[in-house]
Formats: structure tokens, C-alpha cells, sequence
């Protein structure tokens, strides 16, 4: 029990401290005035509190991910309390505050378009396709999840339950972000953060033990903790996902310095959400033996029903299923109007119009493969977002990097987690089952030299700008 609340106040702790260091060294300007005033449209761009927007920032970035990747995290033991502590703090945080500062500070652009002005035009195109494909899965997946639930708990058949959730995500994406979105989104992230709460307090008074700090490898599996935990628990420690749902409330805010409370605020909220859910994931169960065969028998969902049940009683069996439905669909439907921004900003050049028109032809190339991916069996594709969610997320931190760097400021603090995720995906696509499925040590090895030469671009990249630094001194005292 001691290491999970002491994890929990490390959280708060890191937010107090760690998210402060990291808005001085981007350095925030309130006196300039925010994209939510200079580009307001009454669409995307509309002035929001920094309080709604934090609720908003969190039910974007949260659904399901930190309660089914921090319990399949649990399987491993208490080594998930201290990646996603570490994580958090020093990568999700500065990674989701960087991508919603950055794109506040280029009117609101989406992340592939920040990729291209730092990595440049050949990341960009990389990353716009892969960034869409990823969304378009990743709203596929949450309409089909809820609405297989739905058709299991009332009369309405699965194909009746998918046309309903996607009517709702059709309207979330092409009506102005304060019409639904800006609305109920700050209860359902109330929700969340009751949900969690109250299992947390059912979890410390009850007779179960919540085990300690160990290093062991607790996996029944004995899968390794490298880098499989990484990919894992990717939403609660850090997640690429969140870069693309950082430019929708960067549209809103009001003044550079609610970023802090938004952006790195939000992403600590979901570090705590996950450390509850691992803790009851690895405790509940009797240990992560017993843990996997509630997995092998439920699933993710049935390990969440069952937990809250028997801790909350009917209170739980209520909130596990507004969880389940409710929490996936509020991120299914971001995640499509993300990619509806990013195709517009990719299409610009084209798309000359303005208005509602705009909104509706950029929406429907989206939308149609999002829904024809939620009828069919593509549980096939659904295996690669892990991986893809990550290398999304190490392209965002690169991204900072070089905004730093370019900017003489002081860069590790996004090249160090840059460098730490560059390693994970490079060894987990040889060895995963989704990836080349090679013998592990060979996987290390090459991900290790994948690593070492990113390294090598990346002190390429330093010794570079120290010089044009030193040559634009020697021209400025010419």
C-alpha cells in the first residue's frame, strides 16, 4: 500500500514542480493573445474556462486507455507503479504539454503540421497519413467495443447500436466544439475521476493488501518488462494518441499560462487514474496469476465490471457500464473529428472554401472507412496501434526537441524521454507478435543500434545549432 500512495504523491508532486520547469524553459506569454481569440470562428476556435478545458483535455486523452492498459499493465507487478509514475512525470506530461503549447503558438495547427515545421515536409507526410490511419483506428475500435456491449444489454441489435454511436460521432465532429463536446464532456470527465476515486477508497478499506515496490518481473507469462510495459501501459504513463487531441482544446484557451493545468494537469490526472487500476488489477485478484485468468475469462471489460461490483456493489455494475460505453465513445468521436482537422489542414491548398461545406467533405473520407472497420473482424490492425501510439509519441517528443534546440533553449528535457521511446518501439516491432517476432536478445541488439544512431543524428543536430548559434554572434557583433 505504501508504494501506491507514495506513487500517488509523487504525481501530485511532479505536477506541483516538474510541469512549472517545464512551462519556464518553453516560456509563456499571456499578454499575446491565443488562437481562441485571433482565428475565432464559432467552430473550433471558441474561448473556453481552463477548468472545462482540463475535463475536456482528460476525457479526450482517457476513455478506456488508463483503466484496460493500466490493468493489462498490472500483470507485471508493482514495476507498472514506477513506469507510470516516471512516465507521467517526465515524459506523458512534458510530451502532451509541448504538443498543445506548440500548437497554440501556430494558431492552432494539428500535430502533423508542427512535425513538419520542425522534423521537416518528409516526417510530415509520414506522419499525417500515419497519424490519420491511427485515428481512424482507433475511433473504428471504440465504436464497435460499445456498441457490442450495447446490443448484449438491450433489444437493439449490434448494427442498430453502431448506426446510434456513429450518428452521435458524426455530430461531435462536424458541429462547433461547445455544442456537445464543450457540454456534457466535463461531466463525463467528472465521471471518470469519480469512478476512480471510488474504487481507490473501496481498494484502501478493504481486507485486500495492495502489494509493495519490487523490481521482480511478476508477469505469469513471463513476458519481459522491456518493452512490452512501455507499449503496454501507454495512456497513464505516455501516449502519441495525445498529441493529435491537444491541438482540439489548444483552440480554446484563453491564455498561454492554462496550459500548464491543461495539458501537463490533465495528463498527471490520468498517471493517478492509471495507478488505481493497476493497484486494483494486481490486488483484487489475489495476485497477477489470478489477474490473467480473470483476463483470459472477461477480458478487460469483465475484470472492470467484476472489480466494481463487488467494491461499489450496484453504484459500481452502474458505473462500470457507463464506463464501457460512455468513456470509449467520448474518445472514439475526438479521434474522428482530429483526423477531420488534420485532413483539412493537409487539403488546405485545395480546399478553398470556408464553413460548414469544409467541415462535411473533410469529415466523410474519415468517416466512412472508420465505420466500415467497425463491422468487420480487424482485431488484426487493432494489434499495431500500441506500437503506433508509441512511435507517434516519440515523433512528438523529437518534435520538441528541435523546437527547443532551435531555439536555444534547454532541450533533454524533451530529448532524454525522446531518446527513451525511440529505443522501446525500436526493439518492440522485432520482437512483438504484431512486429517480426524475433528472438529477444536480437531484438535488443537492434534496437539498440536503431537507438545509437538517432543518438548520433540527434548530436549531429546540437553540434549544428551551437555552430549556426556561434556564426549568427559573430554576424550580430559584425
Amino acid at each position: 500500500m505504501a508504494t501506491f500512495l507514495g506513487s500517488i504523491v509523487l504525481l501530485i508532486v511532479g505536477y506541483a514542480v516538474y510541469s512549472k520547469v517545464v512551462e519556464r524553459i518553453f516560456g509563456i506569454n499571456d499578454s499575446s493573445p491565443t488562437p481562441a481569440y485571433t482565428e475565432k470562428d464559432g467552430m473550433d476556435y471558441v474561448p473556453m474556462s481552463w477548468w472545462k478545458g482540463s475535463l475536456i483535455q482528460l476525457l479526450n486523452i482517457a476513455g478506456l486507455g488508463p483503466i484496460f492498459g493500466a490493468i493489462m499493465g498490472a500483470l507485471y507487478g508493482p514495476t507498472a507503479f514506477i513506469w507510470i509514475v516516471v512516465g507521467c512525470i517526465f515524459a506523458g506530461g512534458v510530451h502532451d504539454y509541448f504538443s498543445g503549447m506548440l500548437s497554440l503558438r501556430h494558431k492552432g495547427e494539428q500535430f502533423p503540421n508542427i512535425v513538419g515545421r520542425y522534423l521537416g515536409k518528409p516526417a510530415k507526410t509520414f506522419i499525417n497519413i500515419f497519424s490519420i490511419l491511427l485515428m481512424i483506428l482507433v475511433a473504428a475500435a471504440f465504436t464497435a467495443g460499445p456498441a457490442q456491449l450495447i446490443s448484449s444489454i438491450s433489444p437493439l441489435s449490434f448494427m442498430a447500436s453502431l448506426f446510434i454511436i456513429f450518428g452521435y460521432f458524426i455530430l461531435a465532429a462536424v458541429l462547433p466544439v461547445n455544442r456537445i463536446i464543450g457540454k456534457i464532456y466535463p461531466l463525463f470527465g467528472a465521471i471518470l475521476i469519480f469512478m476512480a476515486v471510488s474504487i481507490a477508497f473501496a481498494l484502501l478499506f478493504s481486507e485486500k493488501s495492495i502489494p509493495n515496490f519490487t523490481l521482480a518481473n511478476l508477469h505469469p507469462g513471463e513476458l519481459p518488462i522491456w518493452p512490452l510495459l512501455m507499449v503496454t501501459v501507454s495512456c497513464g504513463a505516455i501516449s502519441g494518441f495525445h498529441s493529435t487531441q491537444s491541438p482540439i482544446i489548444s483552440r480554446t484557451l484563453k491564455k498561454e499560462s492554462d496550459g500548464r493545468k491543461v495539458f501537463y494537469g490533465a495528463m498527471i490526472g490520468e498517471g493517478i487514474i492509471a495507478l488505481i487500476w493497476a493497484a486494483a488489477g494486481m490486488t483484487f485478484f489475489g495476485g497477477t496469476g489470478g489477474l490473467q485468468d480473470a483476463l483470459a475469462a472477461g477480458g478487460p471489460a469483465g475484470v472492470v465490471n467484476e472489480i466494481s461490483g463487488s467494491l461499489l456493489g450496484t453504484l459500481g455494475g452502474i458505473l462500470a457500464i457507463l464506463g464501457v460505453i460512455i468513456l470509449p465513445i467520448t474518445t472514439g468521436d475526438t479521434a474522428l473529428r482530429s483526423s477531420r482537422m488534420m485532413l483539412a489542414e493537409s487539403l488546405s491548398s485545395i480546399l478553398k472554401m470556408d464553413g460548414k461545406w469544409k467541415v462535411v467533405i473533410t469529415t466523410l473520407p474519415v468517416a466512412i472507412p472508420t465505420f466500415y472497420l467497425a463491422t468487420i473482424d480487424y482485431s488484426f490492425l487493432w494489434r499495431y496501434v500500441g506500437w503506433t501510439n508509441q512511435v507517434t509519441a516519440a515523433f512528438m517528443l523529437w518534435t520538441a526537441t528541435m523546437y527547443l534546440l532551435k531555439n536555444n533553449k534547454f532541450h533533454w528535457i524533451c530529448g532524454v524521454p525522446a531518446l527513451f521511446m525511440t529505443g522501446v518501439v525500436s526493439t518492440y516491432i522485432f520482437y512483438a507478435p504484431e512486429g517480426f517476432q524475433m528472438d529477444y536478445q536480437l531484438s535488443l541488439t537492434i534496437g539498440s543500434v536503431i537507438t545509437v544512431f538517432i543518438t548520433s543524428w540527434y548530436v549531429y543536430q546540437i553540434v549544428k545549432q551551437r555552430q549556426l548559434s556561434k556564426n549568427n554572434s559573430k554576424l550580430k557583433a559584425a
